[in-house]
Order: C-alpha cells, then sequence, then structure tokens
C-alpha cells in the first residue's frame, strides 16, 4: 500500500564494471552529503532488478538513479519519467537496465503504484572491470545530484548540505575498500 508523501531515492548498477555504478554512488553521495526534510529514504539498489517492485509499491514516489544507454555524449543528464523508459527500447542494454524496465512495465499494471522517474547519466565505460568512475562521470556527478536535488525539492523537500561530507573519491574508496575505510 502507497504511503503518502514517502519518497524513496534510489541508485541501482554494478560497481564492478566502471561507470556502471554511477547510481550506487550517486545514492551514497547523496546520504553522505545531504539532510532531508522530510526525510528521504536514500538506498543502495546496486543490482536488485525485480526486488525493486517492493518501492515501487510502498513508497508515493520513487527515483532511480542509474546508467542511461541512449545514443549521446558521455555524462550527458537526463531526468525520464518511467513511461518514456518503457517505450525506449534502446535504454536496455544492461541487465539491470532489463530489470528496471521490466519492473516499470509490471507495475504499470498495477492498481496504486508510485510515482516513478528514472535520473540517468550517459556512461563511458560500462565494460571495463574496476570498480572506478571514468573521468567524464566524475565531473559530471554535481549535475547528477543537483538534478536529483531539485527534483527533490520540487516535491517540497528541504534539502540541507551536511557541513562535513565526502567527494566522488571518497565515495569510491567507501566501495573500493570498505573494511579500512572508516564511516561506511
Amino acid at each position: 500500500m502507497l504511503q503518502t508523501n514517502k519518497i524513496v531515492v534510489i541508485g541501482v548498477g554494478n560497481i564492478l564494471f566502471m561507470d556502471e555504478g554511477v547510481g550506487v554512488y550517486a545514492s551514497r553521495s547523496l546520504k553522505e552529503n545531504y539532510t532531508f526534510d522530510p526525510h528521504v529514504d536514500i538506498v543502495d539498489g546496486g543490482t536488485l532488478g525485480f526486488k525493486l517492485m517492493d518501492y515501487f509499491q510502498d513508497y508515493q514516489r520513487v527515483i532511480i538513479l542509474d546508467t542511461v544507454s541512449i545514443k549521446d555524449k558521455p555524462g550527458s543528464v537526463y531526468d525520464l519519467p518511467a513511461e518514456a523508459l518503457m517505450g525506449l527500447s534502446e535504454y536496455k542494454q544492461t541487465v539491470h537496465e532489463l530489470e528496471v524496465v521490466g519492473m516499470l512495465e509490471l507495475s504499470s499494471m498495477l492498481e496504486e503504484v508510485a510515482e516513478v522517474s528514472v535520473i540517468g547519466i550517459i556512461p563511458e565505460d560500462i565494460q571495463s572491470v574496476e570498480i572506478n568512475l571514468s573521468d567524464i562521470l566524475r565531473k559530471q556527478m554535481p549535475i547528477l545530484i543537483e538534478k536529483t536535488l531539485e527534483i527533490l525539492e520540487h516535491t517540497g523537500v528541504s534539502v540541507a548540505k551536511k557541513s562535513v561530507g565526502k567527494d566522488i573519491d571518497n565515495i569510491i574508496d567507501l566501495y573500493k575498500y570498505p573494511s579500512t575505510v572508516q564511516g561506511s
């Protein structure tokens, strides 16, 4: 059952394949660097796939942070409503993109479902096996974060930057060296 005014931001992707993990890093960056009033749940969705359905049914608003495999310059940021993705066959390039679109298509058949959108960024490298981001996605990360914050503010959420936070290098290090980095 949908809970009124309940919002979740879910970062999805596989951090083992360079830019594929951008959604996970972006969600962690939001959690480490901002506070939200009213509360916003920030979730590392990794490669949850079909388990995303729970969020689509329990929240009024779902914002997914992810790569989008459409033809454009790497680093380009898009705000895509769920309906736009369902008809976008070129978006489905990775396993988790297939699962996200599959969940959107299934949820469209439900009586009650969250308002879902994807804030996506065009990846440069989703082939290399490395916990990292390409230089272009590192440079564009602030735009991805800013777009997400704009959407949250538009829905009535007050956003405040924490006085002490973590930059993208620190965020990636939380995943590269989880047992040696404090605060993970």
